[in-house]
C-alpha cells in the first residue's frame, strides 16, 4: 500500500491560471492562459498533501481511503484491480434512487410493488411476497441496513421499469463518473460474470452519494430498526456504525467468490473519510482493515476551510458601468492538509489594482495564497463577483469573457485558517 496526493478532479494539483504580463498603449495588461480557469473551476479543493509512503496493516486485496469534500486519496492498495463488489454494487442502486427522488421522479412515502422477478433475487433480503407494497423509506433502510436484494430490484424496477434498463442506467453514471474499472450486469451485487469494480471506482460512487445525498444517512447510520410494524427485525450488517466512533455508513458486501467487501465512511471534526475494502478474508477483516485506514486518516489529515477574517476591498472598475467590482472567495475553499502543517497556516492577498470593463463574473482578479511557514500550500483564485459591463457595451460575458487588470496590489494582512466544521 501506499500514501498518494492524486485528486478525484484533474487526477492532480491545478494551480490558479497564471496572468501573464503584456505591454499594451503603453500600460501594463494581464491576460490569461486560455482554458486554464475552465480547468480550475473543476477542481474542488487545492488540497497540497505530500504524503509519503506508508505500510498498514491491511490483509484486503484491494484498499483505497479517500477524503469526501476534496475527492483526495490518501492510502491505496491495488486500487485499479477489478474485483468483484458483491453488495457494495448497490451504492450505485442508492445512488440512482436518491437522484430520482432529488429530481421529484421518486418520492419517500412512494408505495412500491414488489414484482415475482424482485421477490425471487435469493442472498441477503427481507423475503417481499409478490406484490407486497412497501414505502420507498421503508425499501431504502432494507437496503442500506441489512442489503435486501429483493428491495434493491424492487426499486430499481420502479425507477426505470426493469432491472435490466435499471442496470444500463448504472453503467451509464459510472461512465459519467469516470468509474473506469467497473461494469455492471444486475442491481445487487449477486455473482454474475464480467460483475467487476474496483476500490477506486467504489470510492467515486460513494463519495457521489455521500457529497451529493446526505439524507442517506438516515438509513446507512441505523444500527438496530424494524420494519412492517416491527414484525422484521434489522440488525446493520456495517459493524462499524455500533463499534467506530463517528461511523456514517455506508455498505458491506459479501459473497463466496467476492469474499468480504466494505466501502465505509466515517466523519470526525468535519472531515468524511471513505474507506474501501475488497476481497478480505473474513469479515472480521475487512472491518479491522477499515478501521486502521479511518484512524490512518483521522490521526494524519485535518480538513480547514478557508476564511478570511476581514472583507476584500472593492477593486475599481475603469470604463464600467459601475465604478468597482466586488472580489469573492471561489466556493472551493477547502485545504486537506497534514496535521503538522495545518495549525500554522497564514493568507496573503493579492489583488488587482484596477482592472477595465468588461469584466465577467467569476474573472479571476486576484490570489489568495495559503502558506505553512516557507512552504506554499495553496493558491486559491480570487473572483468577481459580479458582472460589469463596458459603458455603452451591455454584453453579457462568461467566465471565460476578457479581463484587464492594469496592476496588481498585495495586502499583507495573514489570516489564520478556521477548521472547516460540516453541517450535518
Amino acid at each position: 500500500g501506499f500514501a498518494t496526493g492524486n485528486f478525484v478532479d484533474g487526477g492532480m494539483k491545478i494551480s490558479p491560471p497564471h496572468m501573464l504580463e503584456t505591454k499594451r498603449n503603453g500600460g501594463l495588461h494581464m491576460r490569461r492562459m486560455a482554458g486554464l480557469w475552465a480547468a480550475l473551476l473543476l477542481v474542488l479543493a487545492l488540497t497540497p498533501v505530500q504524503a509519503g509512503a506508508v505500510e498498514l496493516p491491511i490483509q484486503a486485496e484491494a484498499a483505497l481511503l479517500m477524503e469526501k469534500e476534496t475527492g483526495q486519496v490518501l492510502y491505496a492498495q491495488n486500487e485499479h484491480e477489478a474485483l468483484e463488489p458483491a453488495s457494495v454494487t448497490k451504492v450505485m442502486t442508492l445512488l440512482l434512487t436518491m437522484e430520482a427522488i432529488d429530481a421529484g421522479q421518486l418520492h419517500y412515502d412512494d408505495v412500491v410493488t414488489a414484482s415475482a422477478h424482485a421477490c425471487s433475487m435469493g442472498g441477503s433480503q427481507i423475503w417481499l411476497k409478490e406484490n407486497e407494497q412497501m414505502t420507498v423509506s421503508d425499501m431504502l433502510k432494507a437496503v442500506c441496513v441489512v442489503s435486501a436484494n429483493d428491495c434493491a430490484v424492487a426499486l430499481a424496477e420502479q425507477i426505470a421499469g426493469s432491472e435490466d434498463a435499471f442496470v444500463e442506467r448504472m453503467n451509464q453514471r459510472a461512465k459519467e463518473l469516470g468509474m473506469n474499472d467497473t461494469t455492471f450486469k444486475n442491481a445487487t451485487g449477486l455473482p454474475a460474470q464480467g460483475h467487476v469494480t474496483s476500490a477506486y471506482d467504489i470510492a467515486l460512487m460513494s463519495r457521489e452519494l455521500i457529497l451529493h445525498h446526505p439524507d442517506i444517512r438516515q438509513y446507512t447510520t441505523i444500527w438496530m430498526d424494524s420494519l412492517r410494524d416491527g414484525a422484521s427485525e434489522l440488525v446493520n450488517t456495517n459493524k462499524l456504525i455500533r463499534f467506530f466512533d463517528g461511523a456514517t455508513g455506508l455498505k458491506t458486501g459479501s459473497t463466496d467468490s467476492a469474499l468480504y467487501c466494505l466501502s465505509g465512511t466515517a466523519e470526525r471534526d468535519g472531515m468524511e473519510l471513505i474507506a474501501v475494502i475488497m476481497k478480505a478474508p473474513t469479515s472480521t477483516q475487512r472491518f479491522e482493515d477499515a478501521t486502521n485506514l479511518l484512524n490512518y486518516g483521522f490521526s494524519t489529515y485535518s480538513l480547514e476551510n478557508v476564511v478570511p477574517e476581514s472583507a476584500l476591498p472593492p477593486v475599481p472598475v475603469s470604463l464600467g458601468t459601475q465604478a468597482t467590482v466586488q472580489p469573492v472567495l471561489g466556493e472551493n475553499t477547502h485545504l486537506l492538509l497534514e496535521k503538522a502543517k495545518a495549525g500554522s497556516l497564514q493568507q496573503l492577498v493579492t489583488l488587482a489594482d484596477s482592472v477595465e470593463a468588461p469584466v465577467a463574473a467569476g474573472s479571476q482578479l486576484g490570489t489568495l495564497t495559503i502558506t505553512s511557514g516557507e512552504e506554499v500550500v495553496a493558491e486559491l483564485p480570487i473572483l468577481a463577483g459580479e458582472e460589469i459591463p463596458r459603458v455603452g457595451l451591455p454584453l453579457r460575458l462568461t467566465a471565460a469573457g476578457a479581463l484587464h487588470p492594469l496592476k496588481s496590489r498585495r495586502i499583507a494582512t495573514a489570516f489564520p485558517c478556521v477548521p472547516f466544521r460540516s453541517m450535518v
